[in-house]
């Protein structure tokens, strides 16, 4: 459990440094054109037991983080605004919501203007899953954070979606694109 909270502490860390990015990089064109490739790249991570889609203009930028573990991956857009973090923890014997539950908690500590949008079970594509959504507000910027918890192996796997949240409603939409493409074999 220590090691997830690391992880996600590096994920709501990324996140926050998305929020404070003040620069306007993305167009109305750009914006249009993630939008419509939000299921444009398929991912296949340990040996093809978790797949998932990414938008297009995502990338895989694992081996540029110096804290880079062998059980992390990292995806993010040319901004860094839009990030899309997969774990691979340790094993675990507690329930999702126990688990989701306990992150909900640290996060709040960490974040006191933390908004937590919903904080659900659910099943994709018949493997059981908890889903997280809150958003963050840093320095006038809102970031959208979406992360789903589950179990390979008996290992906890952790997906975080991060987007940026100047239009909750598109943001959410975008996140949903994404979870409803994962595939746990």
């Amino acid at each position: 459990m220590r090691n997830l909270v690391k992880y996600v502490g590096i994920g709501l860390l990324v996140m926050g440094l998305a929020a404070c990015d003040n620069s306007d990089t993305t167009t109305s064109a750009q914006a249009a054109s993630a939008e419509s490739n939000a299921t444009g790249q398929p991912i296949s991570l340990l040996d093809g037991k978790v797949t998932f889609s990414l938008p297009a203009d995502m990338t895989d930028q694992s081996g540029k983080l110096g804290t880079q573990a062998n059980n992390m991956h990292v995806y993010s857009d040319a901004t860094g605004q839009k990030a899309v973090i997969v774990i691979l923890g340790d094993d675990t014997t507690e329930s999702l919501d126990v688990l989701a539950n306990r992150l909900q908690e640290q996060q709040r500590n960490r974040d006191p203007q933390l908004q937590v949008v919903s904080n659900k079970s659910l099943t994709v594509k018949g493997h059981d899953m908890h889903q997280l959504d809150s958003i963050i507000s840093a320095k006038g910027q809102t970031a959208w954070s979406s992360v789903v918890l589950s179990k390979v192996d008996n290992k906890l796997l952790t997906l975080q979606v991060t987007l940026p949240a100047d239009n909750q409603q598109k943001a959410q939409t975008a996140a949903e694109n994404i979870i409803n493409t994962v595939v746990i074999k």
